[in-house]
């Protein structure tokens, strides 16, 4: 029998493509819309999406499981002065934790999604996570957290395509995305993040001391909620080279700003480590990637007894962000990785 899979429908082109190349492999489709109660787009819009393709559409609200452990998250992390990455939690909480589990229970085999990235499985029945095809659309950063039990169950159509491809192969079979603008990081916040934290996260801004790298007192600022380290923008400070964020102080309620030459950190400490596969018995050579956007860099990963590690840069690397996840590549593979921890 033809496999049955769920695919995530969310508007835009990547999903549509993902499905229709699905379709013609022979799989039975059914097309799966998760309800975060933040989406513009109504579900009459969505429903049209699924017309196109000529398959079944099921609406599953997730809205307060998304809020608990995604937008929650995102603001208490502020609150704590460092600087979140929900994605890093939505896809194996959310979109591969509760939705796949909605959708095994609707007798799907497989769950796909039009995520730029490849999984391999082999003989005995493992899975490895690599890079999708193209480089500037690589997601695989944001998969990092899955298990083996969410792999072995995932398909990315689009994973060996580039996104110059997916945009022509969609206007060759008709499809038209109901979603115009391509996905933002934080899919929640459609204007500000300063004013979301203020006005839904219910964050107080409460101005404070700006010091530089010494401890010397240089300004003020107006709430640390609006900064993240390697920040250039809003510190209004004048000097003779512009200053970047350093590090936040939440229990002094203080900024630490320094020079570009002050950035750069030798090692950092990483907590809450996942593996793809088995985990090192010891030191591990290594690339890092220390947020989405960062080529990733070599370094060696030090593993401690109790599910953290040192990840020790081969070279000083800057903007290294409390908060951040931590990912590890060999080559093209996704290895796993963690959370970047304080270092100062």
């Amino acid at each position: 029998m033809k496999p049955r899979t769920a695919i995530a429908i969310s508007g835009g082109i990547d999903s549509l493509v993902a499905a229709s190349l699905l379709q013609e492999r022979g799989h039975r489709l059914m097309g799966i819309h998760f309800f975060t109660g933040y989406q513009d787009l109504s579900m009459e819009q969505v429903q049209g999406a699924a017309r196109q393709l000529n398959i079944p559409l099921e609406i599953v609200d997730v809205g307060d499981l998304f809020h608990r452990r995604v937008v929650d998250y995102f603001v208490t992390t502020y609150q704590k002065g460092l600087t979140p990455n929900p994605c890093l939690v939505c896809n194996p909480d959310v979109k591969f934790g509760a939705v796949m589990t909605i959708a095994r229970q609707m007798g799907a085999d497989w769950m796909a999604t039009g995520h730029y990235a490849r999984i391999r499985r082999y003989p005995d029945g493992t899975c490895r996570l690599f890079k999708g095809r193209d480089s500037r659309k690589d997601q695989s950063y944001f998969l990092a957290f899955l298990s083996q039990v969410q792999l072995s169950r995932a398909l990315f159509p689009l994973g060996s395509m580039t996104k110059t491809a997916v945009r022509r192969l969609g206007a060759e079979r008709g499809l038209s995305p109901i979603e115009g603008r391509e996905s933002q990081d934080v899919c929640f916040i459609k204007g500000s993040c300063r004013k979301f934290l203020v006005e839904r996260g219910g964050i107080e801004p409460r101005p404070g001391p700006i010091s530089d790298v010494h401890g010397r007192i240089i300004g003020t600022h107006s709430g640390l909620h609006q900064f993240t380290v390697g920040q250039r923008k809003g510190i209004n400070c004048p000097a003779s080279e512009p200053y970047y964020v350093i590090d936040t102080v939440p229990g002094e309620n203080r900024l630490v700003v320094g020079f570009r030459t002050e950035m750069g950190v030798s090692r950092c400490r990483l907590s809450s480590i996942r593996w793809i596969g088995r985990p090192p018995s010891g030191r591990i050579r290594l690339r890092a990637r220390i947020r989405y956007r960062h080529q990733a860099v070599p370094a060696t990963f030090e593993p401690d007894d109790r599910g953290g590690g040192t990840l020790l840069f081969d070279a000083p690397e800057p903007a290294v962000t409390p908060g951040q996840g931590a990912v590890f590549y060999r080559e093209s593979e996704v290895l796993g990785g963690g959370w970047i921890e304080r270092y100062r």
